[in-house]
């Protein structure tokens, strides 16, 4: 069989070490990790992942799983959102001992999109755009890079995306434009057009400004979303991938499964993606 099966005693291993990494919220091995260096991402959540809960509810959510960072969906936070509106959220973000790191993923396929998504995502105090831009917006965005220092990241959508189903399309669109622009790779999408997530990882390495850590049950457009560490990408090569190229940005959840109780589910994901990460 073409996909990699994990054994019985690699998963039990590795779910213990995550159920323990969980209770103690990243042990003491994933620290020492980061001290020695070989672990440089920190783990976050993308909001769309809580896209049927109420704002207060989804920062009580990450805050219980252990999650730290956060990129908003614009449910979360309206792109048209007045300052007052921007400054009162961003106080319930610091209430919850959270940091707001990005926004998206976020249209950007007019001017009036591409203008409107700086200057929301630089009133908020973001530090990436996760964007879904045209080709035709690049050069627009090359300008604003530079203007706002500000990272885009072009998220990949796999199968019936016909501008970026996969990271190495967007890179090539974007090679030779400011290295702040890059991809956000949704590890799930690449694998459902039956990409291997871990080549186009290494093959985008200098240009990946965010990840969407997933997994999937099969490597087809069908393939559904699943806990992290159940479906058929191999996490444990990924997460070691990301060592190798010193990946140094956010690793964000993006659950798609459960969407009207996904608490269970992330979780798992987070205990999971813990668990290899204290064993890399």
């Amino acid at each position: 069989m073409a996909e990699r099966k994990q054994s019985r005693r690699e998963f039990l291993h590795v779910a213990s070490a995550g159920a323990a990494a969980s209770l103690v919220g990243g042990s003491d091995s994933l620290a020492q990790g980061r001290r020695a260096g070989r672990i440089r991402f920190k783990l976050g959540l993308a909001s769309y992942t809580l896209r049927k809960f109420s704002l207060d509810d989804t920062l009580a959510m990450t805050k219980r799983v252990g999650l730290k960072y956060i990129c908003f969906k614009s449910m979360h936070l309206e792109l048209d959102s007045t300052p007052a509106q921007i400054q009162a959220t961003l106080e319930k973000v610091r209430e919850a001992g959270l940091t707001l790191y990005g926004g998206g993923v976020i249209s950007m396929k007019s001017e009036r999109q591409v203008n409107q998504a700086f200057d929301y995502v630089k009133a908020a105090g973001m530090k990436v755009i996760i964007a879904a831009p045209t080709p035709e917006m690049l050069p627009l965005i090359d300008k604003k890079v530079a203007q706002y220092d500000i990272k885009v990241a072009i998220h990949n959508h796999g199968p019936g995306d016909k501008l970026f189903p996969i990271p190495s399309v967007a890179y090539k669109q974007v090679r030779n434009l400011d290295k702040r622009i890059g991809m956000c790779h949704d590890i799930g999408h690449t694998k459902r057009v039956n990409v291997d997530p871990i080549a186009e990882t290494e093959k985008c390495a200098d240009r990946i400004h965010d990840v969407h850590i997933k997994d999937v049950s099969a490597a087809t457009a069908k393939g559904g979303a699943i806990e992290v560490g159940r479906g058929v990408i191999d996490i444990p090569k990924f997460i070691r991938t990301l060592v190798k190229i010193k990946y140094d940005g956010i690793v964000s959840f993006e659950y798609e499964k459960d969407a009207d109780d996904p608490l269970a589910g992330l979780a798992e994901s987070v205990g999971y993606v813990r668990g290899v990460m204290a064993a890399v």
